[in-house]
């Protein structure tokens, strides 16, 4: 698997850091139409000490997440003043959740636009784990000066 963006490109473009930064690279990108991303899942990730201890499994809300900030990676990079963007995550429609994420696993993050406008988003993602989908669900975003606030 190539890497088209590695970490240090991502944090370019997204604001996302440790330990909230859920993708470690892209491995495809074609612009405003598909991305793929990665997450090496291991076991010093904080949110495993609470959930669940003894048997650790990725919370679902952030492997949404995931897909969501490798969605942002895709808008962004058609956004000309990206620097002063953040796209913020408005909705998401029929999530499942398929099977558990734990630690070890890659997990490969899938994305496609099904709208990419100057300001609204939306799209389609599907996390998978050794070529089985563990969750899928059509996220929307919106586009938004970075000092925007409310």
């Amino acid at each position: 698997m190539e890497t088209v963006l590695d970490s240090q490109a991502i944090q370019k473009l997204l604001p996302h850091r440790y330990p909230f930064l859920l993708v470690d690279r892209i491995i495809e990108l074609v612009p405003r139409v598909r991305i793929v991303g990665i997450k090496q899942v291991t076991i010093n990730e904080p949110f495993f000490q609470g959930h669940f201890p003894g048997a650790p499994v990725m919370p679902g809300v952030l492997v949404v997440e995931a897909l969501a900030q490798v969605g942002a990676v895709l808008a962004l990079r058609e956004i000309e003043d990206r620097d002063h963007k953040l796209v913020f995550f408005t909705g998401i429609k029929e999530a499942r959740f398929r099977r558990p994420v734990v630690p070890g696993d890659t997990l490969i993050l899938e994305v496609t636009a099904v709208r990419i406008g100057s300001r609204v988003q939306r799209m389609h993602g599907e996390a998978k784990v050794d070529g089985f989908l563990a969750a899928d669900a059509d996220i929307m975003s919106i586009v938004a000066d970075r000092n925007t606030t409310r």
